[in-house]
């Protein structure tokens, strides 16, 4: 027997460093029913303060924005906040990106341009637990669980994360901090710490020993 009580709507919080973004995605999903948007942020850091204090029932994060990436707060909502699904909506779609948000934590993926049916279904469906993917997306997932892949044992330093010997490989290229971030639609941020880890993993001390010891590996051979 219906109650006639209306369900609470799922709260969502736009983070996307384009105001005209974030205003067309707020108009978007509020003319789709059923949800309410209840916050935005310009950058990673208001993302996770949103999350943490609001509770939304969803964050609908991009991934390059100023100071700390959308990946990085991802990683720190999932971490502080796990009952706030995070669904990643970007223009980028390689590989790197793509696996680095599901490892943050991002329940769902979806390419700027997206069908406003793909996002209320996307929107919807990691907020009841499931995993979303674009269909360009989910493609490339298919194919990278399909394909024969090196273990980490067989790879240069394994003691690095994927990202981390990435980075490495960047900086034995000779390749400065700036164009690694732009390459790996990383902030400056990320990359220093990135190295700092490396520098320690490798226990070297500085930027031109890592290169050595890199290249000495087969590193940096673009």
């Amino acid at each position: 027997m219906d109650d006639g009580e209306t369900p609470a709507p799922i709260t969502v919080v736009i983070a996307d460093d384009h105001p005209v973004v974030r205003n067309g995605l707020r108009a978007l999903v509020e003319s789709l029913g059923g949800f309410a948007v209840v916050g935005e942020a310009v950058d990673g850091e208001q993302a996770v303060r949103a999350a943490q204090t609001l509770h939304p029932d969803v964050v609908v994060m991009d991934v390059q924005m100023p100071g700390v990436d959308g990946l990085e707060a991802t990683r720190r909502i999932t971490a502080a906040a796990p009952d706030v699904a995070v669904l990643v909506l970007t223009m980028y779609e390689d590989d790197d990106v793509v696996f680095g948000a599901m490892r943050a934590g991002a329940r769902g993926y979806l390419l700027k341009g997206a069908e406003q049916e793909e996002i209320d279904r996307a929107l919807r469906g990691v907020v009841a637990g499931e995993a979303i993917f674009g269909p360009g997306v989910a493609s490339r997932v298919l194919g990278y669980f399909s394909a024969a892949r090196p273990s980490e044992a067989d790879l240069p330093f394994p003691g690095l994360t994927p990202r981390e010997r990435e980075v490495l490989d960047h900086v034995a290229a000779g390749t400065r901090n700036a164009s690694i971030a732009q390459a790996m639609h990383l902030s400056g941020k990320t990359v220093a710490n990135h190295l700092s880890s490396i520098f320690a993993k490798l226990a070297v001390v500085d930027r031109s020993e890592a290169i050595v010891r890199a290249r000495e590996q087969g590193l940096g051979r673009r």
